[in-house]
């Protein structure tokens, strides 16, 4: 469990890193290619996701005693962010760019077999 802990603390470090790069083009800042426009709801959110997942990270790669729940939560949590983000696009009858659409797909696929990995672990531990 000591090798999916340490696989998973990784893994939320790049997501977090991802949410921040999305997170730039929602504050008026284009990296390279990423042309949004500035939706300050949507830079919250993204910013409060890769704060999580840093938080998860931090836990699951420095051995705390709380890393599994650290992990577990922080997956939720985000995963709550890009459900949100989903429901955003939708609901606002702006279907964005195909990349969002992508990074949102993606992202929610992955967040949902973090979590389960670690629902998976939960359930182990007892």
């Amino acid at each position: 469990m000591d090798a999916l802990r340490r696989a998973l603390g990784r893994l939320s470090a790049c997501y977090a890193l991802v949410f921040l790069s999305f997170a730039l083009p929602h504050w008026g800042v284009a990296p390279g290619l990423m042309d949004e426009p500035v939706i300050i709801p949507a830079a919250l959110v993204e910013t409060l996701c890769a704060a999580a997942m840093l938080a998860g990270a931090h836990g699951a790669l420095s051995g705390r005693f709380w890393a599994w729940n650290g992990l577990l939560y922080s997956h939720a949590a985000a995963l709550g962010g890009v459900v949100l983000g989903i429901l955003a696009m939708a609901l606002s009858g702006n279907a964005g760019s195909a990349l969002l659409a992508w990074y949102h797909g993606s992202m929610a696929a992955v967040l949902a077999a973090g979590l389960a990995a670690a629902f998976y672990v939960s359930r182990v531990r007892r």
